[in-house]
């Protein structure tokens, strides 16, 4: 099953939840809408929502509040990507400029908390303390996440430890906290509910380290972003700490030099390093296997479609090209 496959699978579900997005998307303030609608429509995957609903599909769930808890969960990632970009000075994404370099920093940070505010109103309206407590709980690990991410940044002796806290933090919670709700509205036993949260958390794990390859193994064309980003903003990810782990002397040297200084002028040095001490393959190896355990975390849940396509979508997380 590919995307285009499980896109299909849940059609109607996905329809409202992009219909629901522009309409709570409104506001009075036109900057809002115009940022909003920018960031939202710029070819986002949906992956975050899809999780919600296919999760509650594959309980059995008939209701709608899937939609409104799928929609709030794309609000909080793209809060965190307006965030993410004033505080990286990211001007590309998706192939487009950021709307921090569209509207500068201040506009999109205000925004980033109007969806933010906007998703908290959402949730109340789900009338469910358990969904404002998942919630409420995944917007403060995010944000524990990137200010442990600001602390490891141009620090050359981040440990792979340090490394995964963080992704753990900044990028998996968000997916476990949308899986864990789709068994949350089908009231499910608390097995189930556990299944889907470790389900989450390691598809996330894998996706956010097979980002970090990305940004040294693919096309910036194909990532939408431009190559070496995460060197230039001091970032020391995954494949730059097993290159430096497993190089040479003068490998290492320059890996230290190059995140404790940032910026590009060191990425031909970086990609020889990464590429001579086999960095991707191991970065890859290690996504995969977070991927294997959320799909073997799925065994918890029905033999149906839905579950299936949960599956798909981790063995796509660590195949993609962008």
């Amino acid at each position: 099953m590919d995307i285009s496959e499980i896109r299909q699978l849940i059609a109607e579900d996905l329809a409202a939840v992009d219909d629901l997005i522009l309409r709570r998307l409104h506001s009075d303030v036109i900057l809002i809408n115009q940022i909003g609608q920018y960031i939202v429509n710029s070819g986002g995957k949906r992956l975050r929502p899809m999780i919600v609903l296919l999760a509650a599909r594959a309980l059995g769930y008939q209701g709608d509040k899937h939609i409104e808890l799928a929609a709030v969960i794309e609000f909080i990632h793209t809060a965190t990507l307006l965030h993410d970009d004033v505080v990286d000075g990211s001007e590309l994404r998706r192939n487009r400029d950021t709307a921090n370099a569209v509207w500068g920093n201040a506009a999109s940070v205000l925004v980033g908390d109007f969806l933010y505010s906007r998703s908290f109103e959402m949730m109340v309206a789900v009338d469910r303390m358990r969904v404002m407590q998942i919630l409420s709980t995944a917007t403060n690990r995010i944000a524990e996440g990137e200010v442990l991410q600001l602390l490891n940044c141009n620090n050359p002796d981040t440990t792979e430890e340090q490394y995964r806290e963080v992704i753990l933090r900044k990028t998996a919670t968000l997916f476990e906290a949308g899986a864990q709700l789709g068994a949350v509205v089908n009231l499910a036993p608390e097995a189930q509910e556990q299944a889907l949260a470790a389900y989450g958390l390691h598809l996330g794990i894998a996706f956010q380290i097979v980002d970090d390859a990305l940004d040294y193994s693919a096309c910036g064309d194909e990532i939408g972003k431009n190559i070496g980003d995460d060197l230039e903003e001091g970032k020391p990810t995954l494949p730059l700490l097993r290159a430096m782990a497993v190089g040479g002397a003068e490998q290492q040297a320059a890996l230290r030099e190059a995140i404790e200084k940032g910026g590009r002028e060191h990425i031909e040095i970086v990609m020889n390093a990464i590429e001579s001490t086999d960095a991707i393959e191991y970065t890859s190896r290690l996504a995969t296997e977070e991927a294997d355990k959320a799909i073997q975390a799925l065994d918890a849940l029905p033999d149906t479609p839905y579950r299936h396509a949960l599956a798909a979508i981790a063995e796509f997380s660590v195949k993609r090209s962008h």
